[in-house]
C-alpha cells in the first residue's frame, strides 16, 4: 500500500469527476486492490481487499493532511467489495444532497452509499464526450441504458432523439431526473423493458444512426456477456440506418477485445470496425485488454425494409 500513500501526497481534484488513484490498472505494485474517485466534494475509497482498521485510519490521516494543504475539508466515503459483498460507510465530513457530478459540462445525480454503482461510471467519460461530438441530428438508440449519461451527452451535442432501454426502472427514474437536471425536457424516451424481449419495439421507434450498447459483464438475469452479445449482435443490423454508427462496450477482464471483434463477425458481418476509443488516461491498465473496451463500428449493410 506504500505507493498508494506517496501518490496521495501529489493529489489534486480538479472541478470535475475524475479517478485520482487506479490501483486497479496494476501499475502501482502491493496497491492493486485501491481505487480513489473525486465526486466534489466527496472522495470515495474503494478496496477490492478488506482494510484493516490501522490501515484504514492511516489512509484517512493521509488524505486529511493532503485536503488540509489544498485548504479542502474532508468528506470520505469508505467502500469494501469481495466476493459479490459491499459494505459502504462514510468515515469522515458528510455528502451533500442532493449530491451531483460534473462532467463535460453535465450534471448527473450520484448516491454514493448504496451498492456498488454509484450513478456514473467514470471510465466512459471518453464515449460520453465521443457521443457528445457525434450526435448532432441523429437519432440514438442507448441499449442498458442505466442512469442515461449517454443520453443526456447525446442530447446535449444536438440528438434528435434518444430512446433509452434498461431493464431497471429505478435506474431510469434517476435518468430522467439527470435530463432535468441539464434542461432537457423533450428529445428521449425511457423505456423499462427487457431488451431480448423488445425487438419489435425498438425495431417500430426505429431506424436509428447512432446506437450504444453498454451492457453489464455478467448480471445474472439481465446480461452475461459470454452467451449473450452473440444473440444481442443478430438483432442490431435491422434496427440501423445505412452508415449508422455502434459504440459497443465490454467491461470484463478476462474479455479481451478479440473476444468482440470475434463476436461480430461471427453475428453481424455488416458492422465494420473503425477504431477502439481511448480510456481516460486516469485509468491506464499494465494490461490493457483487461481495462474497459469501447469499440467504434459502422453500418455498411442495406436498410431493413421493415423499419423504412
Amino acid at each position: 500500500m506504500q505507493l498508494f500513500l506517496e501518490a496521495i501526497t501529489d493529489l489534486i481534484p480538479g472541478d470535475e469527476c475524475g479517478r485520482l488513484f487506479h490501483g486497479r490498472g496494476g501499475r502501482y505494485p502491493g496497491s492493486e486492490h485501491l481505487c480513489l474517485d473525486w465526486f466534489a466534494p466527496v472522495v470515495l475509497l474503494t478496496a477490492f481487499k478488506p482494510l484493516t482498521p490501522e490501515e484504514l485510519a492511516l489512509v484517512t490521516e493521509r488524505l486529511q493532511l493532503r485536503w488540509q494543504a489544498l485548504g479542502l475539508a474532508l468528506n470520505l466515503v469508505y467502500q469494501y467489495r469481495a466476493a459479490g459483498q459491499t459494505r459502504t460507510e462514510l468515515i469522515a465530513g458528510e455528502i451533500p444532497e442532493p449530491h451531483l457530478a460534473s462532467e463535460l459540462g453535465c450534471r448527473y445525480q450520484l448516491h454514493l452509499l448504496r451498492g456498488q454503482n454509484h450513478g456514473l461510471f467514470l471510465d466512459m467519460r471518453n464515449g460520453r464526450e465521443w457521443v457528445m461530438a457525434n450526435s448532432a441530428q441523429r437519432k440514438v438508440l442507448n441499449l442498458f441504458a442505466y442512469t442515461c449519461a449517454f443520453s443526456v451527452a447525446a442530447l446535449k451535442g444536438g440528438a434528435d432523439e434518444v430512446v433509452n432501454m434498461d431493464m431497471s426502472k429505478g435506474a431510469l427514474g434517476i435518468g430522467k431526473q439527470n435530463h432535468l437536471l441539464n434542461g432537457l425536457t423533450a428529445g428521449a424516451r425511457f423505456l423499462g423493458h427487457d431488451i431480448f424481449k423488445s425487438w419489435g419495439k425498438l425495431k417500430k421507434l426505429g431506424p436509428y444512426d447512432l446506437l450504444i450498447v453498454d451492457p453489464p459483464s455478467n448480471q445474472k438475469g439481465s446480461f452475461v456477456a459470454t452467451k449473450d452479445y452473440l444473440r444481442l449482435l443478430r438483432h442490431l443490423p435491422q434496427l440501423l440506418n445505412p452508415g449508422a454508427e455502434l459504440l459497443l462496450c465490454l467491461n470484463a477482464p478476462e474479455l479481451d477485445r478479440a473476444f468482440l471483434q470475434s463476436q461480430v463477425s461471427d453475428a453481424a458481418p455488416e458492422l465494420e470496425f473503425v477504431k477502439q476509443l481511448d480510456n481516460p488516461p486516469a485509468f491506464a491498465d499494465r494490461e490493457p485488454d483487461r481495462a474497459l473496451k469501447v469499440l467504434l463500428y459502422r453500418y455498411e449493410g442495406e436498410p431493413d425494409s421493415d423499419t423504412q
